[in-house]
């Protein structure tokens, strides 16, 4: 199959297949982490450890990326699809029966193993089905999978913690995977593997331990103050250490597992930086929005998923509506389009405060994510358009991984600016209040409340600080996400233009 785009029978049923599987795993991305507190009493851990469960599930899933495009061609794409799928719901179902921290994290690990391969088989088996002139709108139905379940993943483990129980986060996979298990066994064409390929273990363990430790510095970095402590001065070396050497070590091999042709199309390397970019704004964004609207505007956690839930349909929309225009304007300007966009709906969040008026909200919400979807959609055509076919597992594979690696360093750089802007912000205010204001000198209610001689009027005035320093620090994050489409914008200017190629031509070989 690859390397071909031959006509192709029961594609719809193909299409419904893989894209359970890749719902699944996007889902599975987040859904757990409204459920961590009722986990974290079950298993008797304390705060800390619970994260693990995050942790252990994203470090697997990045470091078992990057082979999956090796393993589809040496085991052939059908039988390992089929086998990630089926370890993934086994993975999912054991996760809902753990009794035991050490349980739950190895039971996570290998759901994120298995789950490592189901985003890029789905891409690359969508690129492979659907013939060159309908590859947008495959990209919009591919692209619906991986940016709506990170969305939708915190409402849906909320309602499920809240209506039935924790473990029902896991559960839920079962039903899906049957049927998507089934699926595949029926309809998905069988590509044969290749016995003779060797892996490159030198080339997976450096890039293992370079991607490992880079989750982890992401990860715990701001819980323990960063390079002030040894454990992320350790990773961030480590991290650095294993990408050299994955990169010398893969122009140099004989056959490494990451083919370097894939670097030498212009198209490739600048879709998957862009990639990078995009998704550290996609997840982040999200992100810092449930406790923005949780703590300072006070919703309840019901309506602040459903507050957010606008963002969804605009992606859809957007990946909808560039898909219909794909054949009739350059992709590079759709992109354009869509990065402004975003980059406007992101500045404009940073001038809100907790009163804004909710229509405002939904509005602004939907906005960014029909920007998102505008622009991922064009972006992962024109990645592949000069691409050989037969990189196309390899090329998945890459671009997964750095998405998941943008979303990585999104949240992580957001959170750690976040907590550093509150800290300088409450600072701030607080050296211009003296006990010579006004408000603090007259004898009514207020001044009395807000007395700092007093131990409940010095409580009063560091929480009011307090909150107006994290709005400041809020908004200062959004205005810093909106810079993160410049460097986007300039790598459309090293794109070739996306042509269109004749009817004709889609029963050829490259």
């Amino acid at each position: 199959m690859p390397g071909t785009e031959p006509h192709v029978s029961h594609r719809t049923l193909i299409t419904i297949s893989v894209m359970l599987g890749n719902l699944m795993q996007s889902l599975d991305a987040s859904i757990a982490n409204v459920s961590l507190p009722y986990m974290q009493g079950s298993l008797s851990t304390s705060a800390d450890e619970i994260t693990w469960v995050l942790t252990s599930y994203v470090i697997a899933a990045a470091i078992m990326t990057a082979p999956v495009g090796w393993m589809a061609v040496r085991f052939g794409r059908k039988n390992l699809h089929i086998a990630c799928m089926s370890g993934f719901v086994i993975a999912s179902m054991l996760c809902g029966t753990a009794d035991t921290l050490s349980e739950m994290v190895t039971y996570r690990f290998l759901q994120g193993i298995c789950g490592a391969a189901l985003v890029p088989l789905s891409q690359a088996t969508m690129l492979d089905i659907y013939p060159f002139e309908k590859r947008a709108q495959a990209m919009a139905i591919f692209g619906m999978g991986v940016m709506v379940g990170p969305i939708t993943g915190p409402t849906l483990g909320g309602y499920l913690t809240e209506m039935y129980n924790w473990r029902y986060v896991f559960y839920v996979n079962l039903p899906f995977g049957i049927v998507a298990v089934t699926g595949l066994l029926l309809f998905l064409p069988k590509s044969p593997p290749r016995a003779d390929l060797k892996f490159d273990w030198t080339g997976f363990a450096v890039l293992a331990l370079g991607i490992g430790a880079l989750q982890l510095m992401l990860d715990r970095g701001q819980k323990l103050d960063w390079f002030g402590s040894p454990e992320i001065i350790v990773e961030a070396v480590l991290s650095c250490l294993g990408l050299y050497l994955f990169v010398i070590h893969m122009f140099t091999a004989e056959r490494p597992f990451l083919p370097p042709g894939l670097f030498k199309d212009r198209n490739f390397v600048c879709g998957v930086l862009m990639v990078f970019f995009t998704a550290t704004v996609m997840l982040a964004s999200s992100a810092l929005m449930a406790p923005y609207l949780e703590s300072l505007a006070g919703y309840p956690v019901e309506t602040a998923g459903m507050s957010m839930a606008p963002r969804g349909i605009g992606v859809m929309i957007g990946m909808q509506i560039a898909s219909r225009l794909a054949n009739l304007f350059d992709h590079r300007k759709l992109m354009a389009t869509g990065l402004l966009l975003l980059g406007t709906a992101l500045y404009s969040m940073s001038a809100w405060n907790p009163d804004v008026a909710q229509s405002t909200m939904v509005l602004t919400f939907m906005l960014q994510g029909f920007a998102i979807g505008f622009v991922f959609n064009p972006m992962t055509v024109m990645a592949f358009t000069t691409l050989p076919a037969q990189l196309r597992g390899y090329a998945t594979s890459l671009q997964a991984l750095c998405r998941n690696l943008g979303q990585a360093a999104g949240v992580s750089v957001t959170s750690f600016m976040l907590v550093r802007g509150t800290q300088s912000s409450h600072a701030d205010i607080a050296a211009g209040i003296t006990p010579f204001d006004r408000v603090l000198q007259g004898n009514d209610a207020v001044s009395r409340g807000l007395d700092p001689a007093t131990r409940h009027g010095a409580a009063m005035l560091d929480q009011m600080i307090n909150h107006q320093a994290q709005i400041i620090a809020y908004n200062n994050d959004f205005r810093m996400m909106s810079a993160v489409v410049v460097p986007s914008l300039l790598l459309l200017l090293m794109m070739r233009r996306h042509e269109r190629r004749p009817v004709a031509a889609t029963a050829e070989k490259p």
